[in-house]
């Protein structure tokens, strides 16, 4: 473990929520980008579905219909699904109805990248289930910086749940991240899990020590990474 976490850890006053970091690579940046610590954080590793914030934001630079319906759901509905209850089924619609089909969507994804600077972050896939969807913690703050820019995202990241309409019914699904709602002002949230991944997260959010973005790759599983993620946004 970092050293300066086990200081931390130790000149906590008691009953603080200390919590160790089990996160293979972190980083915790002011709101403009500028890193103020971390681990690894040039290490590639696989991401899973934080790669949906990409794939949302290569379909959205398309300008498609949003009002469109794909399936039972619109390219919108969709979109908020991928985001927020991080459906693999709707990244996979999204990008098959790209123009040009998934190759396309694909190669949007990684020039996207290649246009931004980052080098070490490539993707076969929309959903994240692939482990050779990679990038560092490094880059996924330029990645967490561009996806402010897009209303649909800091929309989806500051819902708890979305609820859609599907003829007389109501469906209900809840953000991977529980926390939104509870606690802090979230401007982007995206939450990843497979077993080459470990737990992971990107955060960009406003707590009481002023805007953190948070990026935490290869925690425990999917229990330990928000309070993790939490506990860097809160401490630095």
């Amino acid at each position: 473990m970092n050293k300066l976490i086990w200081l931390v850890l130790f000149l906590l006053p008691l009953g603080s929520a200390a919590v160790p970091i089990t996160a293979q690579s972190w980083l915790v940046a002011t709101g403009d980008g500028k890193i103020i610590d971390g681990a690894n954080i040039k290490e590639s590793r696989s991401i899973a579905s934080i790669t949906k914030l990409v794939t949302v934001m290569v379909v959205l630079d398309a300008k498609q219909d949003p009002n469109e319906r794909l399936t039972k759901y619109t390219r919108s509905e969709l979109i908020q699904l991928a985001l927020v209850k991080s459906d693999n089924t709707a990244a996979k619609k999204l990008c098959d109805t790209y123009p040009g089909g998934d190759s396309r969507c694909i190669a949007s994804m990684n020039y996207k990248m290649h246009s931004m600077g980052l080098s070490a972050t490539k993707f076969v896939e929309p959903t994240g289930l692939s482990v050779m969807n990679i990038s560092t913690a490094e880059e996924l703050v330029t990645i967490v910086l561009e996806a402010q820019k897009y209303p649909a995202i800091v929309e989806a990241s500051r819902s708890s749940q979305i609820k859609i309409k599907i003829r007389k019914q109501w469906l209900v699904f809840n953000n991977t991240n529980p926390i939104i709602g509870k606690r802090h002002d979230f401007i982007v949230s995206k939450t990843g899990y497979i077993r080459a991944s470990g737990g992971c997260i990107v955060m960009l959010l406003d707590t009481d020590i002023g805007r953190r973005l948070v990026v935490v790759l290869g925690s425990k599983n999917t229990h330990t990474r928000i309070p993790e993620a939490e506990f860097i946004a809160n401490n630095y």
